[in-house]
This record gives C-alpha cells, structure tokens and sequence, in this order.
C-alpha cells in the first residue's frame, strides 16, 4: 500500500488515477471472439467453452433437471439467505416504480411520460474463482419487478459442465427461468447477436473481467445497449480518530480480495488512526484464504493522510468511488457533502459486505471514476421512458406562431409548413 501524508490538491488528479491496464491485445481478441460467435452462432459459444473454460458442451441450455438438483445441493440456510436477502432487494426496488404526470405547458398542449419495460434483456453472472450468486438477485429483482418479458442469463460452468447450485438456486428465487451455460466473451457476443440457443437481447447487465467489460463495450456500440461502462471493483473508505482500525482494515481488505487490479483507497485526519488500520490490514490479510490476490491489489491502494474531514470528503469526491465508507462519527454532516459515489455506507456498522448482499441496494455500480456521471443499477436501468403530447386547436393558437418562427430561423421550411398549415385550417373555418 501506498502512504501519501497531506498530498496538494494540485496531485489529486494523479492520486485517483486507477491502476492502468494495456488492453490494445486484449481488444483484438475480444473482436475476433465476437465475429466468431456472430458468424457461427452455439458452434463458435462451444467451442470456446472448450478453449477458455476447459469444458465439453452438448447444449448450452441449462435443464429443469438441473435446475432441481441445484436447490438439493444448497443448505437450507442458503437458501434462506437468499429468499432474505431477495426480499430486501425487491423491497428497495418496487418503491422506485415511476408514476408519469401529464402536464398542460400551454393552453390546448398535453405532455407526459409512460415508463415501459425493456422487453428482452440479459444477465452476465461471473462464475469464475468467486461465484456471484448474489449478482443474480442484484440484476434479475429489478428486471422482474419492471416487467421485462424475456431475462436472459449466462453464466459460466465448471469443468463437468454443471453451473454453480446458487446461481441456479438464486436465479429461481428470483424469477428467471432461461440460463444458460456460457461465460466470458462468448456469453456478451451470444447475447448481443443472439444464437440458436441464446436469444438476441436488447440490454446486457453484469460484471466481469477485463474481457467481458470490453466485450461489452463493443457491442454497445452498434448491436445492444449496457449497464454502464465498469472496471475492476473499488472502495474509499474515510476513517477519523474514533474509528474502529479492526472493521476499517476488514472493509479495506473485503474489496481488495475481489481481484489483483482492484484497488482500496484510506482516507483519514487522523495520523495514529492510520498506522492502527495498517497494522489491522496486515493481521487481518495474513488468515485470508485469498491473500494472494487481497496482497496484490494492495499495491494498487493508497493510505492518505488530509488535514481534516472536508478535505477528505473532497478527494473522496475527486476519486468518485464505486463505494464509499463513511466510518465517522460525524457521517450525517459528511454525507450531505458526497457527490460523487456510487453508494454510501454510513457508520462504523455499515459494511460494505451488507450492500453487496442483503440490505436491499444494488451493488450493481459504476467503478473507474464512471461515478462522475453514472449511477448504480436501479429499476429505471430496465424501463425507457415514451413521451406523449397531446394539442388540439388551442394549443395550435399558444404555440403554433412560435413554432413556425422557430423552424424558420433554423430554415427548416418543411417544419415551418408543418406546423403553419393546421394554423391556417384553423383560421379558415
């Protein structure tokens, strides 16, 4: 880790840079992997399931034999997990339901909105080194509680073949029925292209390594709509003189075993409080089962020491993170200052782990500084809005005249005519 004592906010731009990658390689076999599979469609997925995930395929669809077998392999108290935790995330979900309001802006002239669901979209679930079976819930609660039709989800299987029983056991808890045994590349290109498996998709949501975001970021540009744009997983954490070292060094480290690019960033006004939580960091790092992995993302993250509690919600605000620890006494007043973040945690009992699972937030969220500008996952992730207008001849009369002035200074002369000719109808009766 790295220990940066009262940086100048003139370095703040190169403090908050994330680590960073070469992906110019890594881009051209993620196109070559995409026109594989939308030229050849189950052929191209399978094959690449050998290659990349070492596994033999007859189909891609995932059985409701399957499906059963994966609810016997889980505990009960798993699947409780699970039912609890769903519960919680529909809960937070259904009160972001949108209620459009029509609205007279003239005399005559009627405006609204209508929120409709997206009708096709599909889940990427990781199955890799950490099995998101709490991604599921993330992603699949909200799309059903917006009534999108068809919910898509792929996910890689383990080497005979069999997807993880969570994922299988959380993804009926949640209400999705079509899954499929595909990951990485092949999984985003099947979804965007559709196969004669995989339904084509209009909208892709999920994390994933480094190739599965860029495949995903590919295919927005023509083919299918996405999430967000995202990188490897982050937390700041902002810690003062009263803060408990033991749970700021466990929040620290929950992040930084997701993976060796993610990265953990300290903020603190308090210089004892700082070398209490890197002495906790080391203890806490030496009993983790992924030390390796939590040891190497270390050397992404930064220690900082600011004056006080309103410089260190400032940087926070400049490194805009994926999530955002307010470990303070003061955590109301510092809240009220976030602007930037993707979700907050308030208090020494606030984990970061709650939101990851059970609280009822998504932890769906924008990472690589994307906070300045994008939000987490939500219901409106799975609606567009139509707008409607409505004018009859008294909304002619109020804005008929602006409208014709307007097309004809931007010499739009077909708009002008438009608009001119039902003013003249209404005149001539």
């Amino acid at each position: 880790m790295n220990i940066i004592k009262y940086p100048v906010r003139d370095s703040w731009e190169e403090i908050v840079k994330r680590p960073h990658l070469d992906v110019s390689q890594l881009n051209t076999t993620v196109c070559e992997v995409l026109k594989d599979v939308k030229e050849n469609g189950d052929e191209a997925v399978i094959r690449y399931e050998q290659k990349f995930d070492h596994v033999h395929l007859d189909q891609l669809t995932v059985t409701d034999v399957e499906k059963e077998e994966a609810i016997r392999c889980c505990s009960k108290e798993l699947i409780d997990s699970l039912k609890l935790a769903h519960r919680n995330i529909a809960r937070f979900h259904e009160v972001q339901q949108f209620s459009g309001k029509k609205i007279e802006t003239a005399k005559g002239v009627t405006c609204w909105q209508k929120s409709v669901p997206i009708e096709k979209v599909g889940l990427y679930i990781p199955g890799g080194t950490a099995p998101l079976f709490s991604t599921v819930l993330m992603l699949a609660t909200p799309a059903v509680i917006a009534g999108c039709k068809e919910i898509i989800l792929c996910t890689p299987p383990n080497h005979e073949g069999k997807v993880n029983p969570a994922i299988l056991a959380a993804a009926q808890i949640a209400g999705v029925s079509h899954i499929y045994k595909a990951g990485g590349v092949q999984a985003i290109g099947a979804m965007a292209y559709g196969t004669d498996s995989i339904p084509k998709v209009y909208k892709i949501f999920g994390p994933g390594n480094q190739y599965v975001m860029a495949a995903k970021q590919q295919v927005s540009l023509h083919d299918v709509a996405i999430d967000m744009p995202a990188g490897p997983s982050e937390v700041c954490v902002i810690a003062d003189k009263d803060s408990d070292p033991v749970f700021v060094a466990a929040d620290l480290l929950s992040q930084a075993e997701h993976g060796i690019d993610s990265q953990v960033m300290l903020i603190t006004d308090s210089e004892t409080i700082l070398g209490e939580i890197q002495q906790q960091v080391s203890v806490q790092l030496a009993r983790l089962p992924r030390k390796e992995i939590a040891s190497q993302a270390l050397d992404n993250s930064h220690f900082i020491l600011v004056h006080d509690l309103d410089e260190a919600i400032d940087l926070s605000n400049c490194y805009a993170p994926e999530h955002l620890i307010l470990a303070v006494n003061d955590y109301t007043r510092l809240a009220q200052k976030v602007v930037n973040a993707g979700s907050v945690f308030l208090g020494k009992y606030a984990c970061e782990s709650a939101g990851d699972y059970a609280s009822g937030t998504n932890h769906t969220l924008p990472t690589h500084r994307y906070a300045l500008a994008y939000n987490g996952v939500n219901l409106d992730s799975y609606n567009r809005k139509i707008t409607f207008q409505h004018l009859d001849e008294q909304g002619i009369e109020s804005i008929g005249n602006a409208v014709v002035c307007m097309a004809e200074n931007e010499q739009l002369e077909a708009h002008a005519n438009a608009m001119r000719l039902r003013i003249r109808s209404i005149k001539e009766r």
